[in-house]
């Protein structure tokens, strides 16, 4: 659900839009059925990556769509839909945000982003990302983005609790990322100019917040107003996204010609509780080390259907 922004000074718009932000605030907090709901879609969501690993090859190319379509058949067989348009971003596609075209081909050597989820038949959907190097192994370069990305979303998933703002939250993961572009050598200027509110440079290539609230809709509570949301703070019971990311753009000459082209993000569904936050996506693996040990597990399976 998008944003109202039509007129709301008189007449039924503005009641449209009061009505909207009223009902975004109620979704913040879920309930046990609706955590349960959750939950069914992100394991549906887990066996749909699973799927995905089953099938791609590590020696030759392979259509995105072809790997689009094996996750919606689990999505339509164990849920209703996909919850979104399915990311699945070979090589440089990665570091297109909202990579939807899909008809590019996997490379040996290169990374692979998928950003999917399953809509269960309550049309409570997941949003999960995941990133593998499609021959099974990280280069040394692609592990150092990745960790340094896996690190960002482990402090952020860390900080997370009843009661701190949404806002530090992103300020924690940011910080870590910018941590790790200094240590590629990237940031012109120290982390703490690169933080403060009037650079942001860091922003050239993380390009994104860390996350946002999920429910019934991939983008759950977007009418609530910024001082329950954007400006507020965590409660408990509250479900959202934690994903940060790194983006090397193909054409950007301020990095290293072997970065170009690399994009990764890292995104689990999280749940706010009394004492911190729990993983509901934890069924996928997150560390370099355990995404290969995932992969070659999966490949070793072999290919199944749903059922």
């Amino acid at each position: 659900v998008r944003p109202y922004d039509g007129p709301r000074a008189e007449g039924r718009p503005a009641r449209d839009h009061e009505l909207a932000v009223v009902i975004s605030e109620l979704k913040l907090v879920k309930d046990e059925w609706e955590i349960a709901q959750l939950q069914e879609a992100i394991d549906a969501t887990v066996r749909g990556f699973e799927d995905v690993a089953r099938v791609l090859p590590a020696d030759r190319g392979v259509s995105e769509r072809l790997l689009e379509g094996v996750f919606a058949l689990r999505a339509r067989h164990d849920g209703n839909d996909v919850g979104y348009g399915s990311i699945v971003g070979a090589g440089e596609h990665a570091t297109t945000l909202h990579w939807v075209h899909n008809h590019g081909t996997t490379r040996p050597g290169e990374l692979l982003l998928m950003d999917m989820g399953v809509e269960n038949r309550n049309l409570y959907t997941a949003d999960v990302t995941r990133v593998v190097p499609v021959d099974g192994r990280f280069t040394p370069l692609q592990r150092q983005v990745y960790d340094i990305v896996y690190a960002s979303q482990q402090a952020g998933i860390d900080f997370i609790k009843p009661g701190v703002e949404f806002r530090e939250v992103h300020r924690t993961c940011m910080r870590v990322l910018a941590e790790g572009l200094a240590d590629l050598g990237l940031l012109p200027v120290s982390v703490d100019e690169a933080m403060d509110e009037k650079s942001t440079i860091y922003r050239r290539w993380t390009l994104h917040g860390f996350g946002h609230m999920l429910g019934i809709d991939v983008h759950d509570c977007a009418n609530a107003s910024k001082e329950k949301y954007r400006e507020g703070t965590l409660g408990e019971g509250y479900v959202l996204t934690v994903e940060p990311g790194l983006y090397f753009q193909p054409d950007d000459e301020l990095v290293p010609e072997e970065l170009r082209g690399i994009g990764i993000r890292i995104e689990d569904d999280v749940l706010v509780t009394a004492s911190g936050a729990v993983n509901l996506s934890a069924g996928l693996p997150r560390t370099a080390d355990e995404v290969e040990t995932w992969l070659a597990a999966q490949r070793e399976a072999g290919p199944r259907l749903p059922g």
